[in-house]
């Protein structure tokens, strides 16, 4: 057993180990080595004679609880395994097992997963003559789930009258008669969720005080990780432990709490003091992951905060670079610098590819950079989520889409014949896959004409069937008359009624999945105007074919493959990179347009900081002027944290020292967006546009004017010889430019690939490189 220990800590480390008097509260800034204490307070309480299975560790995940207790099987061996350390749920099954007679369950209890707890909650619905169109399951379980960490049993529910009115105003009245249903079906299956782990723990402690002694004399000490991130259930069963006994270790940073959607409650730490009387507080300050100018920068971030614990971080690392601040035109032309810059940081430094993660705020962000990736031929990994593509609603989408393409594509047919519901169910379609195999024709065929082919269907289905084929006859007739491609992409979308389904799921998720489909479209326009900017025009056929071959590049074939991870900043709490770029710093999207009071923006300012301090060597940090949403070009506003960074820590791109110069425009106080606009622009060019893509289309061949505009007017500072970076082709030099007005074009010759390309400069988004 080690026992020159103390001597590998900092001041502060060493003191909060070495306390052993009372309560202990360590805010641990990050980097700080939080970890390294809470092993070697566990070290340091058995090397005083601790019995290590009177010594109890609670983390929020295995992975956690897994490193922890290896660590500190290096340092005591054996006896590592003796510690009652896992997660919170973990330990409290344990103790829920013991004395699982008391609250009417047996010792062999099981544990529903989140997929059985809401195929429980589907049958209940369905059992209550509920319409499941209103009441889905995802949105019945959050409900449940927030109540239970809130100690609230299906009695409670019912007896809560403001949760009755918000049910009621959700159009959900009966979620408490589903929540009774529920619960006692737990009962009845000798069965708990895992919100009831915590919720059963603590009635266990408060119902029969024999048991609560008992583990009182069970647990010397109790330590917890990520304390900031606990709920009102877990700060409970704290309280009952150690209230009195006052052994108790907490370490956490305040400044990382950024799960209030989970149902973490930030008051748990900072009210720390106040309820565990005598509490002494340590401070880990020092970073050992970052550079002193990342350090510094994310220090100033956070000290906007009011609601906070003040530490006061810092780094003796190296002073690093500036943080690299870039505006680029639009989404598209964020995604490119990103590719552009991990490609030129890999080459200079001869590093991996897996030395970079990008960070973004929403799922829905990832799409044009996997595109920008893969087209460049970077491999890269989701951490913690999955393609774009991938999502079941952009997977759904794109089976219509095929079916408008081909109509014998059967297994598209199988997959949106019955979705959104209409009725068709699962015999139905086995019976038509059987019909179509036996006879050798398209699923679409058989549906058209069932008399014609004897299928076996009562009246019911066969009008189901019938609405179904005539809903896809419409929709192909519609692409035959052609016309605006973005429009018709929209049309087909909202006809299918994927849109109507999706929004009656109010919870983040759903929420999650609505964007989705809003940057899908934001996608069809960027394809629609890529197409028409190379002469051609767009097709329904030949966007799939794109997808087709986008998504079927192999970008992670090989795990071991050194790979860019994506990743939104929820994910990467806990995570580090030598080299990390933050997107889309614009107000609405980081902060988030959901964040409208104090509390939620003090939140979205410490994901920010959580965001910069995973990086080790560089952060990036990119936001565009505009972005294609809801159907047209919306210009954003810069995110009123981009003006809490220090000036003399940044390097920025033109564009960005252009609108960053006026710093005193009031970002984040103004819900003008005028407000916020460098005087070199009216406030007419930054007010959101109302020009649809259809209305782009019309003005193709003509312009309003008769009169020509200057060709000077529309290329800017692009200048024959001058170096240009293009959103989809890379950078390049112009060799020629001509026309006039609307049909000014430049031909540029790309560096990737040596090609000439005659381009539209009001589509081609070209950006002067010199």
């Amino acid at each position: 057993m080690q026992t020159n220990y103390l001597d590998q800590l900092n001041q502060p480390q060493r003191e909060a180990v070495e306390y052993n008097d009372g309560p202990a509260l360590v805010l641990a800034g990050a980097g700080s080595g939080k970890t390294r204490v809470l092993v070697y307070k566990l070290l340091h309480l058995v090397n005083l004679g601790y019995n290590p299975s009177r010594l109890m560790a609670l983390t929020f995940t295995n992975k956690a609880a897994r490193e922890m207790r290896s660590r500190i099987a290096q340092l005591i061996g054996r006896d590592a395994y003796k510690l009652q350390m896992g997660t919170f749920h973990s330990i409290f099954l344990r103790i829920l097992r013991e004395h699982a007679h008391l609250l009417g369950y047996t010792s062999d209890l099981v544990i529903y997963t989140t997929d059985d707890t809401k195929s429980k909650l589907k049958k209940i619905i369905k059992l209550l003559n509920l319409d499941d169109k209103v009441y889905k399951e995802g949105v019945v379980h959050n409900r449940i789930s927030r109540a239970k960490n809130n100690l609230k049993t299906a009695h409670g529910y019912k007896m809560d009258a403001e949760q009755l009115k918000l049910d009621a105003k959700a159009n959900i009245p009966r979620v408490y008669d589903i929540y009774e249903h529920y619960e006692r079906e737990l009962k009845q299956s000798n069965a708990m969720d895992f919100d009831d782990l915590l919720l059963q723990t603590n009635i266990l402690f408060r119902d029969y005080p024999e048991v609560l002694a008992l583990w009182r004399e069970r647990v010397d000490y109790l330590l917890i990780d990520e304390y900031q991130d606990t709920n009102f259930a877990q700060y409970m069963i704290a309280r009952y432990l150690m209230i009195d006994k006052g052994k108790i270790f907490v370490v956490g940073d305040d400044a990382q709490s950024i799960y209030s959607f989970r149902g973490a409650n930030l008051e748990n730490m900072l009210r720390f003091e106040q309820i565990f009387k005598g509490t002494r507080v340590f401070k880990l300050e020092q970073n050992y992951r970052s550079t002193q100018t990342i350090v510094q920068a994310a220090k100033h971030v956070i000290a906007r905060n009011q609601n906070q614990l003040r530490k006061d971080v810092f780094s003796l690392g190296d002073i690093g670079e500036p943080i690299e601040l870039h505006e680029a035109e639009n989404g598209e032309a964020e995604a490119s610098w990103v590719v552009r810059t991990i490609k030129n940081i890999a080459f200079k430094r001869k590093i991996d590819y897996d030395q970079f993660a990008v960070l973004y705020r929403t799922n829905m962000q990832s799409r044009l950079l996997e595109q920008k990736l893969l087209s460049s031929g970077i491999p890269f990994r989701i951490w913690g989520g999955r393609s774009f593509f991938d999502a079941k609603e952009i997977k759904d989408v794109l089976a219509y889409f095929r079916l408008m393409v081909n109509e014998r594509d059967d297994e598209a047919m199988y997959r949106i014949i019955n979705y959104p519901k209409r009725g068709i169910g699962d015999t139905t379609i086995l019976k038509l896959k059987q019909a179509a195999m036996l006879r050798k024709i398209s699923v679409m065929e058989l549906i058209r004409e069932p008399e014609a082919y004897d299928l076996d269907f009562n009246k019911g289905t066969l009008s189901k069937l019938k609405n179904f084929s005539l809903l896809i006859d419409d929709m192909r007739e519609k692409c035959r008359e052609g016309g605006d491609f973005y429009k018709l992409c929209e049309w087909l979308i909202n006809t299918s009624g994927i849109p109507t389904e999706l929004l009656l799921d109010q919870t983040p998720e759903g929420k999650g999945r609505r964007d989705n489909i809003q940057e899908f479209l934001s996608g069809v326009d960027e394809y629609a105007r890529h197409t028409l900017e190379e002469g051609e025009e767009p097709h329904l056929a030949h966007y799939l074919s794109e997808i087709s071959l986008m998504t079927d590049q192999d970008n992670s074939a090989d795990e071991q493959e050194p790979s860019v991870t994506l990743m939104t900043v929820h994910a990467a709490k806990g995570l580090e990179f030598p080299h990390v770029f933050i997107v889309g710093l614009e107000e609405q999207l980081f902060p988030s347009a959901m964040s409208s009071e104090i509390h939620e923006l003090e939140e979205e300012r410490r994901l920010f900081y959580v965001a910069i301090t995973r990086a080790e060597e560089t952060c990036h940090i990119g936001y565009a002027k505009e972005r294609f949403r809801h159907g047209k070009t919306e210009f954003c506003r810069p995110s009123r944290f981009l003006k809490e960074l220090p000036e003399d820590l940044l390097k920025r791109n033109a564009a960005a020292s252009d609108t960053l110069r006026y710093r005193e425009n009031k970002w984040g106080n103004s819900r003008d967006i005028a407000d916020s606009i460098p005087s070199s622009f009216s406030k007419q060019d930054f007010m959101p546009s109302s020009s649809s893509p259809a209305q782009r289309r019309v003005f193709l061949g003509r312009r309003e004017s008769d009169t020509p505009e200057p060709q000077h007017e529309r290329t800017g500072n692009l200048r024959v010889g001058g170096r240009v970076a293009h959103p989809r082709f890379g950078e390049g030099i112009i060799k020629v430019l001509e026309g006039q007005g609307e049909n000014i074009k430049a031909t540029v010759l790309f560096d990737e690939d040596g090609q000439e390309r005659k381009l539209l400069l009001r589509f081609a988004n070209l950006q002067a490189l010199d």
